[in-house]
């Protein structure tokens, strides 16, 4: 990725639009003046891209990705999923702040859900199978997969794992949950990409990304896949199929 990112940033370009954390932290320190739009980055503030969410300050602004608070959110909707959930694993990237405020937030909630939370911190694909083959050990257990690049690029194995031990699992993203996960919560990426739009117009036009506060997500959305509950046994309460903007039959 920091190949591709010099090769961009030495053509000269008007605007650079990121996508996770990961690809703003590999831009920023070699974008020089080039302004930045960033998209689906997890606590903007913590992560020093911006100075503040009213004040970005510098060359960069963009579209904060889900808050810490999501991860209790999450946590709430596998409950609700898998009622007889007691126990959760939930993968995280350790050395990213943004994952690291959500965890937090898995664990101050999971108490009132009667769940014991566990935190799976990975860095690679190895280190994903081994602690869900870890977890997956011990029944009455389900996975909340928190939003990072390292969870979307490896999302495909995430979900196979699940498959395979049986495991509701909740994710941020609905493009999982289309190629086979159970249930997502998050962000409508449609709405999200629109706006950046909007921004990088504003940008080319001659507006200064510092006075371009960053924006909050405004639109989330709710998807089930009732095949993939069918494969690991799992009936879906039906209201939370009621609440559901999309659902995979």
């Amino acid at each position: 990725m920091r190949a591709w990112a010099a090769e961009l940033i030495a053509h000269s370009p008007d605007v650079a639009v990121t996508y996770t954390n990961l690809a703003t932290a590999v831009l920023k320190p070699i974008a020089g003046s080039v302004p930045i739009v960033f998209v689906g980055v997890g606590d903007p503030v913590g992560s020093r891209f911006v100075a503040s969410l009213a004040q970005p300050g510098g060359n960069i602004t963009g579209f904060a990705s889900h808050e810490p608070s999501m991860g209790g959110k999450w946590l709430e909707v596998l409950k609700e999923t898998a009622p007889q959930i007691t126990r959760a694993l939930a993968i995280v990237h350790p050395d990213t702040p943004a994952s690291q405020a959500q965890w937090r937030s898995v664990e101050e909630a999971a108490p009132r859900l009667a769940i014991e939370a566990t935190a799976g911190n990975v860095h690679n694909a190895a280190e994903i199978e081994r602690v869900i083959t870890s977890f997956a050990q011990k029944p009455n257990g389900g996975l909340v997969v928190l939003p990072h690049a390292l969870t979307i690029f490896n999302a495909s194995a995430i979900i196979a794992l699940a498959h395979r031990y049986r495991m509701p699992a909740v994710h941020a993203l609905a493009e999982a949950v289309a190629v086979g996960g159970l249930v997502s919560y998050g962000l409508n990426w449609n709405d999200q990409f629109r706006r950046v739009a909007a921004y990088v117009d504003r940008i080319l036009k001659g507006t200064k990304p510092a006075d371009l506060p960053v924006e909050q997500p405004t639109k989330f959305e709710l998807v089930i896949n009732l095949k993939t509950a069918k494969t690991i046994g799992l009936e879906i309460p039906p209201t939370l199929l009621a609440r559901a903007d999309e659902v995979i039959e």
